[in-house]
């Protein structure tokens, strides 16, 4: 690996640092959506419970960031 390889972004990686964005934002909405839970007050809206479901999507966007990273380098370019 040439050390100029590492300061240019490949394939996927957007998608990985997309996904990563995507992930901590649906994190942030569980626990969001857990805390008046567990301290007995009234619940959040729904749209909160339905934002924390941005944490699975940005998990699988991260993963096929990752899993094109991969592929890229597997096959070689003609």
């Amino acid at each position: 690996m040439r050390p100029n390889d590492r300061d240019t972004p490949g394939p996927g990686d957007r998608w990985v640092v997309v996904g990563g964005v995507i992930f901590v934002a649906g994190a942030l909405a569980c626990v969001a959506a857990v805390v008046p839970l567990l301290l007995g007050t009234d619940p959040l809206p729904v749209l909160v419970y339905l934002l924390a479901l941005l944490a699975p999507l940005g998990f699988a966007v991260a993963l096929c960031g990752l899993l094109v990273g991969v592929r890229a380098r597997r096959i070689p370019r003609s």
